[in-house]
C-alpha cells in the first residue's frame, strides 16, 4: 500500500517510515520543512499529490511546557493542523492514522484509561491534542485515533536518553515518583501504526507499552540496564515547579480485540538502548 507519513523527520515519524519500508510499502515521507500542516491548502495539496491509501500523521507540537504559554500555537498544530490533514485524507478517500496522547485525560483514575473513558485534559498540550481528535471527527473521513504515551526513541529528545546523560555526570538524580504511565518505545509503536493502516482499523485505539511505572521506576531501570551507577532519589511533581500540570495517573489500556498489543515497556527500553549503543559505538 502507499503510505504518506507527515512529521517524518521527528522521533516517531522516522521510525514509522522505517517500519513501513520494512513492511514493503510505498512510502512518501514529508517533514515539517516539507509541509506545514497548519496550512490547509498545503495539506490538501500534499495528500492529493501523494494519492496515498493511508496517511500516518506524526506531525505535532510536542513541547508540553511550551504549550502552556503558547496554547494558540500548540492548538494550531495539534488541533486545526490535525483537522487539515484529516480533511485532506477524507477528500481523497485515504485512511487517516493519527497519533494522540494520554494527556487528554485528567489523571485522576485509579485504573488504566480505556478508549471510552471520559476525557478531561488539564494542560494546554492536552487540550490541543483533544482539539485534534475533535477536528478529525468533524472531517468525517475514515480515521483511526491512536492514543499513546511517554514516548522514547533514538531519533529525538526523550527521558531515557536524558537519564543516561545525567547519570553519567552525577552520582545522584532526583526523579518524580508520583506520575504513573506507560513508557512506549517508538520502534514498537511505529510498527503498530503501520499495522493499523494495513488492517484499515478505525475509531479510537489505545496503543502503549504494556505494563506501567513511574518516571522514577523508568530511571532506575535505565541505570540498571546500562550499568550506570547513579542513585535515584524520589521527588514530588509539585517540587519541580513545571509550567504545565501532568496527569498523576495516565496509564492506558484497550478494550478492543483488534488493537495492536505492544511488548512490555521494559522490552522497549532494552530495544531502545540496544539501538542507541549501536549508533554510539
Amino acid at each position: 500500500m502507499r503510505l504518506l507519513v507527515t512529521g517524518a523527520a521527528g522521533m516517531l515519524g522516522r521510525d514509522v517510515v522505517a517500519a513501513a519500508n520494512d513492511a514493503g510499502h510505498d512510502v512518501v515521507a514529508v517533514s515539517r520543512a516539507d509541509l506545514d500542516i497548519t496550512d490547509a491548502a498545503a495539506a490538501r495539496a500534499a495528500v492529493l499529490d501523494a494519492r496515498p491509501d493511508a496517511v500516518v500523521n506524526c506531525a505535532a507540537w510536542t513541547d508540553v511546557d511550551g504549550a502552556e504559554g503558547g496554547e494558540p500555537a500548540a492548538t494550531a498544530v495539534n488541533g486545526a493542523g490535525a483537522g487539515n490533514v484529516a480533511a485532506a485524507a477524507a477528500a481523497t478517500g485515504a485512511l487517516l492514522v493519527h497519533v494522540s496522547s494520554d494527556y487528554v485525560f485528567d489523571g485522576d483514575a485509579a485504573e488504566p484509561y480505556t478508549e471510552d473513558a471520559p476525557t478531561g485534559p488539564r494542560s494546554a498540550y492536552g487540550r490541543s491534542k483533544l482539539a485534534g481528535e475533535h477536528a478529525i471527527a468533524a472531517a468525517a473521513g475514515r480515521s483511526a485515533i491512536v492514543r499513546s504515551s511517554w514516548l522514547f526513541g533514538p531519533h529525538g529528545r526523550n527521558f531515557v536518553d536524558a537519564m543516561r546523560r545525567v547519570g553519567a555526570e552525577r552520582d545522584e538524580v532526583a526523579v518524580v515518583d508520583d506520575q504513573i504511565g506507560c513508557p512506549t518505545y517508538t520502534g514498537h509503536l511505529a510498527r503498530a501504526l503501520v499495522a493499523v493502516a494495513e488492517h484499515e482499523l478505525t475509531g479510537v485505539l489505545h496503543v502503549a507499552g504494556a505494563g506501567r511505572c513511574s518516571w522514577f521506576d523508568l530511571a532506575v531501570a535505565t541505570f540498571a540496564e546500562t550499568g550506570i551507577e547513579c542513585r535515584v532519589r524520589p521527588q514530588a511533581t509539585a517540587d519541580l515547579g513545571r509550567p504545565a500540570p501532568r496527569p498523576a495517573f495516565s496509564a492506558l489500556a484497550s478494550t478492543r480485540a483488534d488493537a495492536p498489543v505492544l511488548p512490555d515497556w521494559r522490552e522497549g527500553l532494552r530495544a531502545h538502548l540496544a539501538r542507541v549503543e549501536v549508533t554510539t559505538t
